[in-house]
């Protein structure tokens, strides 16, 4: 079973980086394609990005593109997502998640969670 952790969320201030990382376990992630997914509280999941299997196809939300990256190394079985010029709606719990299937058809491997907070 195909387990997700991530990390490397936290507080920043406007126009700030971080960088996510997500860790997977329990199964290789090289027939995943792996999906960033944010939430705020009492809102809908929005689909941040998407990255297939091989990494050679990418998607983004038009909320995050131009600002946030993302990438794979299926050899260390870890999935990124660099995030730079942060605005305070970026402001939200990011998970990692990942499915048998290109982007765009759900996820069904899903991580805790990051939060991460973009302060003014």
């Amino acid at each position: 079973q195909l387990q997700l952790v991530e990390s490397g969320g936290g507080l920043v201030q406007s126009g700030g980086s971080l960088r996510l990382s997500c860790a997977a376990s329990g199964s290789t992630l090289d027939t995943y394609t792996i999906g960033w997914v944010r939430q705020v509280p009492g809102k809908e999941r929005e689909e941040v990005s998407c990255i297939s299997v091989r990494g050679d196809v990418t998607r983004y939300a038009d909320s995050v593109k131009g600002r946030f990256i993302i990438s794979r190394n299926n050899a260390n079985n870890s999935a990124y997502l660099q995030m730079n010029s942060l605005k305070p709606e970026d402001t939200a719990i990011y998970y990692c998640a990942a499915v048998r299937a290109p982007c765009g058809y759900g996820m069904d491997y899903w991580g805790k969670g990051t939060r991460v907070t973009v302060s003014s």
